[in-house]
């Protein structure tokens, strides 16, 4: 994993707990140990899902999560359209333009550093950013560990000149060491599951979610969820071989995508500011007012299970 020996990779301690954040690829989360028991998944070969735009560790993406259904959007302010060809793009399998800009190509400058946090800028004036995502502004992101997890703050501040539209979020891929999948046992909330189509775009055919508590057996999932509106602080969790990983939405989050295919070796619980495509189809998309900051937060508690 090249990418660890970074000059300016970043490593919290608290009790048991360890993180690596890499600020100049993205602020990615690139470890979460507990003990010596790694958490995160898909952190193997980091050079080479940042050669290739693939989504590893926990991931920021940015300026939208997930894919969108075309090439153009225009909810938010005048038409925007994406070039193909472009570099700071990624497309999945079906030619859609997803997750952003690729972490790797976003890199943050460090404003504060302690043993157990880390404060990161970023500053969205470059004219190739402003090309894929028309609305300056300014990211900070804030990661703090504490002896029982990881907190992760993110807040955005809007230009004088426009609203920025908020549909951002993250993708932490967890894991259980020395435990089958089939015996992890996984919790969701009741929420609203987002009715699909064949490429992932929503279609507004909702229905009510009444919550998972049982073994992940056989069954894989890649869901989209709002949640409701009355419960926002969602809690979502994983448990076996005696350690238990939660994923608390705190704050400023108001969709949710699980996604964990069969026999893979991690889940995928991911805080979302809008539903996948809000961007272009502008269903539930928020825009932060001129001049504006708007503040997003979540943790991972890493604990022994009960």
């Amino acid at each position: 994993m090249p990418l660890l020996d970074d000059a300016d990779a970043v490593t919290l301690k608290a009790g048991d707990l360890s993180a690596i954040f890499l600020p100049s690829h993205g602020m990615l989360g690139a470890s979460l140990r507990y003990k010596d028991i790694e958490i995160l998944r898909r952190i193997d070969d980091l050079e080479t899902a940042a050669q290739h735009g693939s989504t590893a560790g926990i991931p920021f993406l940015y300026p939208w999560a997930n894919r969108l259904s075309e090439l153009s959007y225009k909810k938010a302010g005048p038409e925007v359209t994406l070039e193909r060809n472009s570099p700071l793009l990624h497309f999945d399998g079906n030619g859609l333009p997803i997750h952003g800009i690729p972490w790797a190509r976003l890199a943050w400058t460090i404003v504060d550093r302690t043993p157990h946090s880390l404060t990161a800028t970023l500053d969205w004036s470059r004219d190739d950013l402003l090309a894929v995502f028309p609305y300056r502004h300014r990211l900070s992101m804030t990661a703090f560990l504490r002896p029982d997890g990881l907190l992760i703050g993110t807040t955005i501040a809007a230009d004088e000149a426009g609203p920025v539209p908020l549909s951002f979020g993250f993708h932490p891929y967890l894991g259980l060491p020395d435990v089958p999948r089939s015996e992890w046992r996984l919790v969701l909330p009741a929420m609203r599951k987002l009715g699909l189509d064949a490429q992932g775009i929503p279609t507004g055919k909702d229905t009510d979610f009444e919550g998972f508590d049982a073994p992940l057996g056989a069954q894989s999932f890649d869901d989209g969820f709002a949640l409701i509106r009355d419960e926002p602080h969602a809690m979502f969790s994983i448990a076996g071989g005696g350690l238990a990983i939660t994923l608390a939405l705190l704050e400023g989050y108001a969709h949710a995508q699980v996604y964990s295919p069969e026999n893979a070796d991690f889940i995928a619980l991911e805080p979302m500011t809008a539903a996948t495509n809000a961007l272009v189809s502008g269903d539930g998309l928020r825009l932060l007012i001129p001049g504006g900051t708007f503040n997003a937060a979540f943790g991972i508690g890493v604990s022994p299970a009960a």
